[in-house]
C-alpha cells in the first residue's frame, strides 16, 4: 500500500508540474487534436481499408482484430477493477480541459490502443516505425496535458498496448 501511495504522490507531483508549465497552454489545442486521433475512428478506418483492399485474409487485419479482442477486455477489467480516480477527482480545485468518456483513469485506453496500433502497423510497415511511435507518444502525452490522466496511466497504457500487439503478432 505504501508503494501505491508513493507512486500516486509522484504522479500528482509530475501531473501538477506538467499542467503548470508555460508550454501547457500552447500545447492544449494540439493535444485536443492528437487525443481525438486516438478515439477509435481512425482504427475503424484502418480496419475497413484493410478489409476492402486485402480481405479478411490480411495478416495485419487479423492481428488488429485479435489485438482489440484482447486489449479492450483487459483494459476494461483493469480500469473498473482498480478504480483509480482521474486527476479532476483526485486533485482539489483542478478541472480537466476535456470531459473524459468514463470515470476512472488507470490505464489510459487511448494510449494503449495507440501504442498497440503503432506496434502492429510498424511491424508490417517498418519505415513508419518512428512516425507511428511519435504519434502514439503524442496521444499519450495529450491525455496528461488535457488533464484526464496521470503519467503512470500513460506508462501502463503503453505497456499494455505494446504487449498485446506483440502477443497478437505471435499468434498470426
Amino acid at each position: 500500500m505504501k508503494l501505491l501511495y508513493s507512486i500516486h504522490k509522484y504522479d500528482v507531483f509530475m501531473f501538477t508540474w506538467l499542467i503548470n508549465t508555460r508550454a501547457h497552454t500552447a500545447l492544449t489545442q494540439t493535444s485536443r487534436y492528437l487525443s481525438k486521433t486516438g478515439d477509435g475512428s481512425l482504427y475503424l478506418l484502418i480496419a475497413g481499408f484493410l478489409f476492402c483492399y486485402k480481405g479478411i485474409e490480411s495478416p495485419l487485419l487479423q492481428a488488429v482484430l485479435l489485438a482489440f479482442l484482447i486489449e479492450r477486455p483487459v483494459y476494461f477489467i483493469l480500469k473498473n477493477g482498480l478504480k483509480r480516480n482521474r486527476p479532476e477527482a483526485a486533485i482539489q480545485n483542478f478541472h480537466s480541459i476535456i470531459t473524459p468518456s468514463d470515470q476512472f483513469s488507470f490505464p489510459s485506453g487511448h494510449t494503449s490502443a495507440a501504442f498497440m496500433m503503432a506496434t502492429l502497423l510498424s511491424y508490417y510497415f517498418p519505415a513508419l516505425l518512428i512516425p507511428l511511435y511519435c504519434w502514439a507518444t503524442g496521444v499519450g502525452c495529450s491525455r496528461v496535458i488535457l488533464g484526464v490522466h496521470f503519467p503512470t496511466d500513460i506508462l501502463v497504457g503503453l505497456l499494455l498496448g505494446i504487449s498485446v500487439a506483440l502477443f497478437s503478432l505471435g499468434q498470426i
